[in-house]
């Protein structure tokens, strides 16, 4: 049994924001980093829009210097998936990898969420070299080209605006019939001239050589006008929506209905005395490294707060 004062779970800017914070604090955290360190940040090519880095920097490189920066200050690291907790009980439990056991006074739950893919073999392919989840993220790198969008919700049309300000022309590839987004964010979308609506077409499988530089579709699937389609894009996003990574926790931390941890309005607390959210897991809105870490700050002063009132 290892007895510590402060446990954070997750490894991407949230969770290493965190372990600055609470090492600093003197609370000699331990982060469980999971098996992808940095997070779904690294799952982009470069980050250009975080504080710090002028000329941009490779996730890798900058959850790097997170994660030396938390360990400068005394934090200490676990490789390992947490596979069970129990926050019914105080100290708390977090269990790693099903045999080694902590009990914490304070847990900080950071462990991200997971965009939606379609599941082609293509897009582990080219993810990284021309496929995103995150326009906002990687929008840039594609500034007078032209990109495709596939979804038909608020978050694929927002998305679609957000880069008709930036690319030559959008494709908006919709499986079905109609657009389920709300009616202004539909109609910000048909009226906006850089962006092509595709109805009732499904992808097929991305193509290029090294990077994408095309789309297979195939439009009214399965029925007697099927047809076969061609598009040549520079960029293929997903906006199909996010799975915040918290199953683990269900029993315990009240989430909505997509599964993301509910807090105690502006604060990272959730439910449970002790137990603090901060990133994406908690986030369905922005999705960003730099609020993720500034949400991470304020986990950690609440940790600090909460151990020192015991």
């Amino acid at each position: 049994m290892n007895r510590v004062k402060c446990i954070i779970i997750g490894s991407g800017p949230a969770g290493y924001t965190a372990a600055i914070y609470a090492s600093r604090a003197n609370l000699q955290p331990v982060l469980i980093e999971g098996p992808q360190l940095g997070g779904q940040l690294t799952t982009t090519t470069e980050v250009e829009n975080f504080p710090g880095y002028p000329d941009g920097v490779e996730p890798f490189t900058m959850m790097e210097d997170m994660r030396r920066q938390a360990e400068r200050f005394g934090t200490q690291f676990v490789s390992g998936i947490v596979t069970k907790v129990d926050f019914s009980v105080s100290p708390k439990k977090v269990i790693v990898e099903d045999t080694e056991e902590y009990e914490s006074d304070a847990v900080i739950v950071a462990t991200g969420a997971s965009a939606k893919y379609l599941g082609l073999e293509s897009e582990r392919t080219y993810r990284g070299r021309g496929v995103s989840a995150c326009a906002t993220c990687d929008g840039f790198f594609y500034r007078k080209k032209t990109v495709a969008v596939v979804g038909g919700g608020d978050t694929a049309c927002e998305e679609a605006s957000y880069l008709a300000g930036l690319c030559e022309k959008v494709y908006l590839i919709v499986r079905k019939p109609y657009l389920r987004a709300s009616e202004i964010m539909q109609q910000r979308v048909l009226n906006n001239p850089k962006i092509e609506v595709l109805f009732e077409h499904n992808t097929l499988q991305l193509t290029g050589e090294g990077k994408v530089q095309g789309a297979d579709l195939i439009y009214r699937k399965g029925e007697p006008d099927e047809e076969m389609r061609h598009i040549a894009i520079d960029g293929f996003f997903l906006a199909i929506g996010h799975h915040p990574n918290t199953d683990l926790f269900k029993d315990y931390l009240n989430r909505d209905a997509e599964g993301y941890i509910l807090v105690d309005g502006d604060s990272p607390r959730t439910n449970v005395p002790g137990v603090f959210a901060a990133g994406d897991c908690a986030d369905p809105h922005y999705r960003q490294a730099i609020v993720a870490a500034g949400s991470g700050a304020k986990a950690a002063i609440e940790a600090d707060k909460y151990i020192k009132s015991l």
